[in-house]
C-alpha cells in the first residue's frame, strides 16, 4: 500500500488555499474552491484542504482546528523554520532535537489545525 491522499479541514477555503500555496508553497493541483476544497501535491502525496461549513453537524466542525499528524520533511529543519516564520507562519515553538534524533517544529495553519516539519536524522 501506499499512502496517496491526506486530507485537512478548515473554515475559509480561500484564505487556506492562500496559505498552502503562498506560504507553504505547495503547487495547487486543483482548485475546486468554488465547490469547498483545493487539492495540492506535496511529493507523491495529494494534500486534499476541505471547507466545513459554519452550520455543519457537530462531527465535521471538530475537524477544524486540530493536530493533524501531518508532517513534512524539510532538509534543514531550523532554516525552513526561519524561512516560513519570516512568511508569517505561526510556530508553537522552536525546532527540537527528538529522542529518536530527528528535529521537529509544529505550526498552525489558518483554521488553527497544527501540522510539523520533520528533519530526519542523518544516518550514522
Amino acid at each position: 500500500m501506499e499512502l496517496k491522499t491526506a486530507r485537512i479541514f478548515v473554515r475559509d477555503i480561500l484564505t487556506a488555499k492562500q496559505f498552502y500555496a503562498q506560504k507553504l508553497g505547495l503547487p495547487l493541483k486543483a482548485d475546486g474552491t468554488k465547490y469547498g476544497y483545493c487539492v495540492f501535491t506535496s511529493g507523491s502525496t495529494e494534500l486534499v484542504v476541505e471547507s466545513v461549513a459554519d452550520d455543519a453537524p457537530e462531527e465535521e466542525k471538530v475537524l477544524v482546528g486540530r493536530f493533524s499528524g501531518l508532517s513534512f520533511t524539510v532538509q534543514d529543519a531550523e532554516a525552513k523554520h526561519r524561512e516560513l516564520q519570516a512568511l508569517g507562519v505561526q510556530f508553537t515553538g522552536l525546532p527540537e532535537k527528538q529522542f529518536w534524533g530527528g528535529i521537529l517544529a509544529t505550526f498552525r495553519d489558518p483554521a488553527g489545525n497544527e501540522l510539523q516539519i520533520v528533519q530526519q536524522p542523518t544516518a550514522a
